[in-house]
């Protein structure tokens, strides 16, 4: 060894012989396109894209509805504000993609801490809109929920990833008591719809984490008793389900969504030519889905559930192999997010499901719900952050469905010395 260099010490972020300084900006955005998964991204922005024209097209029926004897909005207004709202949406994105894990988990958990504090002011600061009280204004008018779905995914698969470090820490009541929390202050608002996501996202990290499924079911069915006196006690949940029971008029909204959805056939309208989507109360927000399959047609609403399904399986496919519980954990919960909301939404537009007030990720008009998603799949890819020359030799997600690499490499080489001392390598067929 070279009497100026100095032995590696275990622990330092790097051999004490290694140059010294900072990467350049440039070498930090190349290892952070080898490391992300390009392929979730790009995905990712094809949906963006297709909402964008979803917006465009679904941006009339609210203009026309919102407008006033006074006031006369432009027929794109709310597109022209889409294009603002993605744009930094998308700087969101990519700022936050480009975060080492353990960054990505600390931003994570200060996020869901400060989002759990603006939940408790939510009842008494907010601003009631359409007969509840989820938003808060801090110079912006924005909804604290929607920015702690992501937080409250991480925030998740932290605790439970604490087991790893002593099993006989309460992990799984620590979890169940803070989606208790958060579902409480949820329902005051009420929020029935972004509760269940909650829940959902809870009930995946469990499953995966490994916890006894005994006690699952006791808490499956504390939910359920719940999900009853709710019916009982919340007018808003009793009407909506009632409505959803006994049968919609052609006047209700998820009736009218859903006979929106197939008026344009196998092909659609076309584009500007829908006129069922005058009547839809939010067009461009929560029945989005039905503008797509009048103008665009039924072909195109099945394009859009394909992306979200490949979203899930490229995710669940990148897991496969993941050693680290709080990554697999936490990537989990942040699709089911995605998929989670996805999927209510797309229900409610078939008449499958009672009205929630839920957007379409990633192509319903928004503010707050754009730059929430759009934080949720930075999270993501900052989270599945893989050095693609290094291939995991660990258990991970694929052992629960008998895939992935759950064994070290077989070596095929033998060394063998040759008589001048050095080593040569001989490989069996």
């Amino acid at each position: 060894m070279n009497a100026t260099m100095q032995p590696y010490v275990p622990g330092k972020r790097q051999p004490a012989h290694m140059p010294k300084g900072k990467l350049s900006r440039w070498s930090e955005l190349k290892i952070w396109w080898r490391e992300i998964d390009r392929v979730l991204l790009l995905l990712v922005l094809l949906l963006m894209s297709l909402g964008t024209i979803a917006v465009a097209a679904a941006s009339p029926a609210t203009a026309n509805r919102l407008s006033t004897a006074s006031i006369t909005l432009d027929p794109l207004y709310f597109f022209y504000r889409h294009l603002a709202w993605q744009v930094l949406a998308l700087g969101t994105l990519f700022g936050v993609s480009m975060l080492a894990r353990d960054n990505a988990r600390r931003f994570g958990l200060l996020l869901a801490a400060g989002m759990t504090v603006l939940l408790f002011l939510v009842p008494v600061l907010g601003a009631e809109i359409n007969g509840a009280r989820r938003w808060i204004n801090l110079g912006m008018q924005f909804q604290p929920s929607e920015f702690l779905k992501p937080g409250f995914a991480i925030a998740t698969a932290w605790i439970l990833s604490w087991r790893m470090r002593d099993p006989n820490m309460p992990v799984a009541g620590i979890a169940t008591a803070y989606v208790a929390l958060i579902a409480a202050l949820m329902m005051m608002q009420p929020d029935f719809g972004g509760t269940i996501l909650f829940a959902g996202v809870w009930f995946v990290a469990m499953v995966l984490s490994g916890i006894d499924m005994k006690r699952m079911g006791a808490v499956i069915g504390a939910t359920i008793a719940g999900l009853t006196a709710t019916y009982f006690l919340y007018d808003n949940a009793r009407h909506r389900i009632d409505s959803f029971i006994g049968g919609g008029t052609a006047y209700d909204q998820v009736d009218l969504g859903a006979r929106t959805l197939t008026a344009g056939g196998w092909t659609g309208a076309g584009y500007g030519l829908g006129i069922r989507k005058m009547s839809l109360p939010e067009a461009h927000t929560d029945y989005i889905f039905s503008v797509i399959g009048e103008e665009f047609g039924l072909i195109a609403c099945g394009l859009i559930v394909l992306l979200y399904l490949a979203i899930v399986a490229r995710v669940l496919l990148r897991l496969i192999d993941e050693e680290d519980l709080f990554a697999l954990l936490a990537g989990a919960g942040l699709t089911a997010l995605l998929g989670g909301q996805a999927f209510i939404n797309i229900l409610v537009n078939l008449q499958l499901f009672p009205s929630k007030g839920m957007t379409l990720p990633l192509v319903s008009y928004g503010g707050s719900s754009t730059i929430a998603i759009c934080l949720n799949i930075g999270l993501l890819l900052a989270i599945t952050r893989r050095n693609p020359f290094l291939k995991s030799r660990t258990k991970g997600l694929g052992d629960l469905f008998g895939m992935g690499q759950t064994a070290p490499m077989k070596d095929q080489t033998n060394p063998i010395r040759s008589q001048t001392g050095s080593v040569r390598r001989e490989i069996h067929p």
